[in-house]
């Protein structure tokens, strides 16, 4: 038993069943430990792609996998993806080959050499540690989950010396403990349960921290007969059309007043941040009424809105020890001030999100059950305000938090490795399929049924609109797309060309018999043209 095979064994005795990485010189001994175990692998085109793949994986099971990632290189090409996840709370476990101790920080140009590589990742990262001895081992794997479970998630970054992968190990496998996430105090809960229970006007915030514990939520917005926002991230937790449910609405001009007006809100697992309460980028979106946060992080209670009471605790527990404190349902009009706001925003007709609309309403005829995973592109942006969604963990995107392109695709094949049996759809642009068009490779090897939509407007548009807005020139964002449909045959794929909505239906509903990526390229100009 080395360390390498140690550390094979903690991670099965921990549940991980899947790891995403591309084998380097460095890593060989990591392999050899992989070949004997019970765990998948699946081999990504690049090292971000990985990172991507597991956060894809986690947001659509709830649990963590793990990255093989080499020293140098790749762990700077996995850090954006570490990044993104770390801005959205996702579980990732990354495990890094390093020099060999004798040689840190010696500068030496030793392969694949960083002066500091844990410190360069411990900015993406909870936490980064490495590892000195193999002993050691089971203590830094119980302190990452211990973050994955009663903490807030994010990226932890483990990396071993290359003397310290085959130095002998412990043979023994200590079983992991059971630990459970923060509850919230009793006397806070009996204050909330007061204050909600007094409030005219309450509305609930959602995010993603609820996803967990949807019928929970469900049953507790209805407790309280009050609106409520979802974050981007909490999408689908209330359910499909649910009347009480407003969506990602909370940034727009009728859904900030409806917040303005609340007497009482309580926010529940969510950051209060920009990417979902002031996408406007105006600092426009203020609570008046009094505020009641429940996080699992401490440090969170106190940013971006203060807080009135603040819990320490899991959303799920808390949400369940509100419904314990609080009275029998109370009519506030909860659905009429929620219809109200419907009524105010006129999603369907905005200008900017109408062309979208029949996308959307093609995907949920389609594909009703599918995973939605988006990139930085108009219909995702679109789709946060306009996709009605049945369940949690089946649309997220990187149109949050950190805001990276190129997520979409290596995401959803994550995703599709964690939910074999369930369609998955990514929502990609021409512009941001670019970064990672080498994952067409992975999505062949897998062989899943995904479906990779590509709304090709010819570059960045986004970025375009915003520059015509400022009166900038267009500099750099008109990009001359590849030839997808060659690209589909190279990569064993097949190719649908798409100008409207109903060829886009029918073009959806062939994810079923395929068995390699089925890529359907939506040409934006035309589309518009067709409505």
């Amino acid at each position: 038993m080395n360390c390498a095979r140690h550390l094979i064994a903690l991670l099965e005795a921990h549940g991980v069943d899947t790891a995403f990485g591309i084998p380097g010189v460095h890593t060989i001994e990591l392999y050899r430990a992989l070949g004997d175990s019970g765990l998948s692998h699946v081999t990504p085109r690049h090292e971000q792609g990985a990172g991507f793949m597991a956060d894809g994986y986690a947001r659509a099971s709830g649990r963590p996998a793990a990255c093989f990632i080499i020293s140098g290189p790749g762990m700077t090409n996995i850090a954006t993806a570490m990044g993104q996840a770390l801005a959205d709370s996702v579980p990732m476990l990354v495990i890094s080959s390093v020099n060999q101790r004798a040689t840190l920080g010696r500068g030496q140009g030793r392969l694949h050499e960083m002066p500091h590589q844990g410190e360069t990742l411990s900015g993406v990262s909870v936490f980064s540690h490495t590892l000195h001895d193999p002993a050691a081992l089971p203590e830094v794997l119980a302190r990452a989950f211990a973050v994955f479970a009663s903490a807030r998630p994010g990226p932890v970054h483990l990396e071993i010396p290359l003397d310290v992968m085959i130095a002998p190990a412990p043979e023994a496998v200590p079983t992991p403990a059971a630990v459970f996430p923060p509850a919230p105090a009793p006397e806070a809960l009996a204050r909330a349960g007061e204050w909600l229970a007094g409030a005219e006007r309450p509305l609930v915030l959602l995010g993603g921290g609820t996803a967990a514990a949807p019928e929970t939520a469900r049953a507790l917005v209805e407790r309280l007969d009050a609106p409520a926002f979802t974050t981007i991230n909490a999408k689908g937790v209330l359910g499909l059309d649910h009347p009480l449910d407003l969506g990602a609405t909370q940034s727009l001009p009728a859904g900030r007043r409806l917040a303005a007006e609340a007497d009482v809100v309580l926010a529940i697992g969510t950051e209060l941040g920009e990417t979902d309460y002031d996408l406007v980028f105006d600092e426009g979106f203020r609570l008046d009424g009094r505020l009641i946060r429940i996080d699992i992080d401490p440090q969170q209670l106190g940013r971006n809105q203060a807080a009135d009471l603040a819990l320490l605790a899991e959303a799920g527990q808390a949400m369940r020890g509100l419904l314990d404190v609080l009275p029998d349902a109370a009519d506030r009009d909860g659905a009429a001030r929620a219809d109200a706001v419907r009524e105010a925003l006129a999603l369907a007709a905005d200008p900017e999100l109408a062309p979208y609309v029949p996308l959307f309403a093609a995907l949920r005829e389609a594909l009703p059950e599918a995973i939605v995973v988006g990139d930085s592109t108009g219909p995702v942006y679109a789709g946060n305000f306009l996709a009605a969604i049945p369940a949690p963990r089946r649309w997220f995107n990187a149109a949050t938090g950190f805001g990276t392109l190129g997520y979409g695709l290596p995401a959803a094949l994550g995703a599709a490795v964690a939910t074999p049996d369930q369609p998955v759809v990514a929502l990609v642009g021409d512009g941001g399929l670019q970064f990672v068009l080498g994952e067409l490779g992975t999505a062949r090897d897998l062989g899943r049924p995904v479906a990779l939509v590509i709304w090709n407007n010819d570059g960045y548009d986004e970025i375009r609109r915003y520059m015509s807005m400022s009166e900038v020139p267009h500099l750099g964002v008109d990009l001359a797309a590849p030839d997808f449909r060659a690209l589909a045959e190279a990569y064993g794929g097949r190719h649908l060309g798409v100008t409207d909505p109903a060829s886009l239906h029918d073009a959806l509903g062939r994810l079923c018999e395929a068995e390699s990526p089925l890529i359907i390229e939506v040409d934006a100009a035309a589309w518009t043209a067709s409505l």
